[in-house]
């Protein structure tokens, strides 16, 4: 359940921030691209120059915006490693609330609790999900117990010999 891959706390705020950044890039560039290319006038030229540029003026900002969350969860995160001394989904599920609230802060109070709110729900479903795949996936890598009997491995043995047997008949 321990992610063993990732980079130490201090390496890792900048790596998130990277990634988020190139997530924010290539799934804007997507979006803006699709949608310039419904909204411009009629002409395939017309059309792939308009999500050209709309790819072009809004990408680059939806791209930043992930990087800020990225990297503000980061920072979070890593704090609360520090703090709590151990690495769990408790840690990003309460980033995912602090991220939410510091992100919104300032529209107010109330926007501000909401925001933690629906970002702390969205990383208790993500979290959810990952332990969810990971238990039942973890029947896959599980050791297997070998035959004590000589006779109940001959068993499973006796499939493919007898096939192999009858085909040279």
């Amino acid at each position: 359940m321990e992610e063993y891959a990732r980079e130490p706390c201090p390496y890792r705020i900048v790596d998130d921030c990277g990634g988020a950044f190139a997530m924010g890039s290539i799934g804007s560039g997507l979006f803006q691209g699709l949608k310039g290319f419904r909204n411009a006038p009629q002409g395939m030229r017309r059309r792939v120059m308009g999500g050209v540029s709309a790819i072009k003026y809004r990408s680059p900002a939806i791209a930043g915006n992930f990087a800020a969350w990225g990297g503000l969860f980061s920072i979070v995160d890593c704090t609360l490693v520090g703090l709590r001394r151990k690495e769990d989904p408790w840690n990003s599920i309460i980033s995912g609330a602090i991220t939410g609230g510091i992100l919104s802060g300032r529209k107010g109070k109330a926007t501000m609790a909401y925001s933690a709110i629906v970002g702390g729900l969205l990383l208790t479903i993500i979290e959810g999900v990952g332990i969810l795949f990971t238990r039942f996936s973890a029947h896959q890598y599980s050791n297997v117990v070998p035959a004590s009997n000589p006779q109940d491995a001959q068993v499973g043995l006796d499939e493919f010999t007898f096939g192999a047997a009858s085909a040279n008949m």
